[in-house]
């Protein structure tokens, strides 16, 4: 179990692959493109200077850290040796499945297979491999280095031998995992959802606009940041697909993504990965905040 492969070198695969190699696990990172991947690994050697420039961690640190990554291109290549394989692609059903489907034909047979899946079903996932036992949902929370909570999913078929050996490498990585049921959205994004997609119909129907809707939950429900700013971090897209996954799951018109949602995501307003979504987050925008920080 000291061989991990992560899938996915975005948001939460590389914060992934960091928490895992902080704790001294060898690291395989994988995804298609060697553009992402060198992307991600930039990002993790920043977040490791800033928590250097907080000192959490060492210089030394920073370097044994990195020394544990390694990144591949290839999924059958990057899972040969893996004890246990974290998949982070995007939340996309048939893309997982067909991410099941090959990490089934290339990993050793003792290979647990987990998804860091948001919302959808780890029954479905675990039901086009010849090891559903050995698959589990691990989801982690962003950003992954400093979020101590990871939802831990049994799939209909997944042993209980899994599911603690999960438990015990989750709580190696300084993380405290909780046991949740399978069923849309699990128990983070089924209520969370719910909350952004009514702060989105709060702005829809002209009650406050998006500053004044984000002020009042920060200051009058004591949230670190505002359920608008928070959605464009997440990503509208995101928030968009785990919605539906959970309306199509319960049926609830509840759980319907809000018209003005709908429409941004369509419209390739996706929040901070797009530049804009509720707030700016366009290269010129940064720019004349920083000119403001010297007037």
């Amino acid at each position: 179990m000291k061989n991990i492969s992560v899938i996915g070198a975005g948001t939460m695969g590389n914060g992934i692959a960091h928490t895992f190699a902080q704790f001294d696990y060898k690291v395989q990172l994988i995804d298609l493109s060697e553009n992402s991947l060198k992307k991600g690994i930039g990002t993790i050697t920043k977040n490791l200077d800033r928590m250097i420039a907080k000192g959490r961690i060492t210089e030394e640190d920073k370097l044994r850290t990195l020394n544990n990554i390694t990144t591949c291109t290839s999924l059958q290549k990057g899972v040969e040796y893996a004890g246990l394989v974290v998949e982070a692609a995007t939340e996309n059903l048939e893309l997982k499945l067909n991410i099941f489907r090959d990490l089934d034909k290339f990993c050793p047979d003792n290979t647990i297979l987990a998804t860091n899946t948001s919302s959808i079903s780890i029954t479905e996932i675990a039901a086009v491999t010849s090891r559903p036992e050995m698959v589990i949902g691990m989801h982690f929370m962003n950003p992954v280095p400093i979020m101590k909570l990871v939802e831990i999913i049994k799939g209909y078929n997944t042993s209980q031998e899994t599911y603690e050996i999960v438990k015990v490498i989750s709580e190696k990585l300084n993380k405290t995992p909780v046991k949740v049921n399978d069923y849309p959205g699990f128990v983070a994004n089924r209520i969370l959802m719910p909350m952004i997609n009514e702060a989105i119909e709060t702005l829809y129907n002209g009650v406050a606009g998006v500053q004044e809707i984000d002020t009042v939950m920060k200051l009058g429900m004591a949230h670190p940041m505002g359920p608008l700013q928070l959605a464009d971090f997440i990503g509208l897209d995101i928030c968009f697909s785990i919605l539906n996954v959970m309306y199509d799951g319960f049926k609830n018109p509840k759980y319907a993504p809000c018209p003005l949602l709908v429409n941004m995501v369509t419209a390739g307003k996706l929040g901070v990965k797009s530049g804009e979504g509720f707030y700016d987050y366009s290269e010129k925008r940064r720019a004349e905040n920083v000119s403001k920080q010297f007037i």
